[in-house]
């Protein structure tokens, strides 16, 4: 059994131990580029259309070429059978600028394991700093360049984030802008819970639009539950009936412990994760 899986847009399944990209690859030199991570489940990927509609967003956000969804979806379907059904995958969807001059992008997909961090993150939830992002909520609007709403290839700033978060003895973080409005995880959608109310912040914030936050909220009503997009505050996690990290591949990681406090455990811890779950199953 392949502990990876690389595939490009042709459909042909490569040795991942052969070389693949240019040294002058724009994304290597630059990150220039964009990616999706997707779960592979069952020997499918979740919820591809959100994750192919966010990278179409992202693509144009940095100007690249208009990514082909048929391609991709085709490749993303072929990666999802070569790993199997046997075990959970992660499947990331790389797209870069391309050769320095060539003036024609880079694409491939690449499938390997779920580490043991993101199981035990999901059985047993999450410790969060959070840690101020130094922009501020208009900063969508004000210098769209920052490229705040796109995932980016550029990604120091965040791994950057999490090493200072594992240095403090934490698992997380949870972004704020200068105003100290709640943002986003590193590599996560913030979501808590008041009564059975779902909240995330507004994309309009600054935040990466997130696809499995929208795959939950798409579902939510079926389940009684009612959801709401509004500016969040520290103090709104820390007296909610909940909290969670949602992202593809850890779902729903439930945050037990804020800047040190511990957050009380309400009756929704364990729902909300199941939804979640269902949300991601069942998303297109």
């Amino acid at each position: 059994m392949a502990d990876r899986v690389l595939m490009t847009l042709d459909g042909e399944a490569r040795d991942p131990d052969a070389p693949l990209v240019h040294a002058d690859d724009i994304g290597v030199l630059r990150g220039d580029g964009v990616f999706e991570t997707l779960l592979v489940r069952g020997g499918r990927a979740c919820a591809v259309e959100l994750h192919l509609a966010r990278l179409a967003a992202s693509a144009d956000a940095l100007d690249l070429p208009e990514p082909d969804p048929e391609e991709w979806r085709a490749a993303v379907d072929l990666a999802a059978e070569e790993w199997g059904s046997d075990r959970e995958g992660i499947l990331r969807l790389i797209y870069t600028r391309g050769r320095e001059g060539a003036g024609s992008p880079t694409a491939f997909l690449l499938v390997t394991e779920v580490p043991e961090r993101v199981q035990r993150t999901r059985r047993e939830g999450v410790s969060v700093v959070t840690l101020e992002r130094g922009f501020s909520v208009d900063i969508a609007r004000t210098a769209p360049w920052q490229l705040v709403g796109a995932k980016t290839l550029s990604y120091a700033t965040n791994m950057a984030a999490l090493r200072h978060a594992e240095a403090l003895g934490v698992d997380d973080v949870i972004y704020t802008s200068s105003e100290r409005y709640v943002l986003e995880g590193p590599r996560s959608t913030v979501v808590i819970a008041r009564g059975r109310t779902l909240l995330t912040p507004p994309p309009e914030m600054g935040v990466l639009p997130g696809t499995t936050q929208r795959a939950l909220f798409d579902l939510a009503g079926d389940y009684d539950f009612s959801v709401r997009y509004e500016p969040l505050r520290p103090a709104d996690l820390i007296v909610a009936d909940g909290v969670w990290l949602v992202s593809s591949v850890a779902r729903a990681a439930r945050v037990h412990t804020l800047d040190g406090h511990p957050l009380s455990v309400g009756s929704l811890v364990g729902t909300v994760e199941e939804l979640v779950d269902k949300a991601v199953d069942a998303a297109p």
